[in-house]
């Protein structure tokens, strides 16, 4: 079959998270979307708490990613252990709680496999090597589809991964985007005030971040996926 999987970026505030609630189940119906993973470390700002986690699986995300704001809501952890349906970075330590990846129900009987990652150029957590464990995690997954949410800054590090996954992520034909953007407030820079990154960048004294004000967007991409041929028929960006 075609399976049309959709990847939402970071949801970012209370605005971003409105949005989602009220355009995901839409979108899901308009696209024909089978599957949908959503990028919710930053829903708080800075971390994503149990209650707004819900929200966005009661939205209609099958799955939800995080990063390295990760543990910005420290009361997660308990969520994280006991829902196989928010997960960290794989490649964070074991001794943290929660799950890096899993195996989910797709339509007809398909497995759908997802794996969250972190990258280490100009990150603040000290993870292990993502490309490593990406290969222990793909060795250990039996899944029909396999997707894989790289949470990283810097663009050489991203490219790197995704050739590096090439044919083994929906196997033979990998599709890819470097950047899937936000979901939040749209006049921001990655959904906060702009003059707070500003003041970051000219050396000023450290601020505590504030989600922008105003109308929000929702960026996100649509993978095409051959399931038969496991292969990625088409990638494209959903701008709105």
């Amino acid at each position: 079959m075609t399976l049309n999987i959709l990847a939402v970026g970071d949801v970012v505030s209370e605005g971003g998270l409105d949005y989602l609630e009220r355009s995901l189940r839409r979108i899901r119906r308009e696209r024909n979307i089978h599957f949908t993973v959503v990028n919710g470390e930053n829903a708080s700002g800075v971390g994503v708490t149990a209650e707004q986690a819900r929200r966005m699986l009661d939205a209609g995300a099958d799955v939800i990613t995080l990063g390295n704001h990760t543990w910005g809501k420290i009361r997660i952890t308990d969520m994280l252990d006991a829902s196989p349906y928010l997960l960290r970075p794989a490649n964070f330590s074991k001794r943290v709680p929660g799950r890096g990846w899993g195996v989910y129900d797709g339509p007809q009987g398909l497995r759908i496999g997802v794996v969250n990652l972190i990258g280490r150029v100009s990150m603040d957590p000290n993870p292990d090597n993502p490309f490593t464990v990406a290969d222990q995690v793909l060795a250990e997954m039996k899944a029909d589809v396999i997707l894989v949410d790289f949470h990283a800054e810097a663009t050489s590090e991203k490219l790197a991964m995704g050739w590096y996954l090439d044919g083994r992520a929906s196997a033979k034909g990998t599709g890819y985007i470097t950047d899937l953007g936000m979901t939040g407030p749209a006049r921001s820079i990655l959904g906060i005030r702009p003059e707070l990154s500003i003041n970051k960048f000219l050396g000023g004294l450290p601020r505590r971040y504030e989600a922008a004000e105003g109308p929000c967007k929702l960026e996100a991409a649509v993978f095409t996926v051959d399931t038969k041929e496991k292969r990625c028929l088409a990638v494209r960006q959903l701008l709105l």
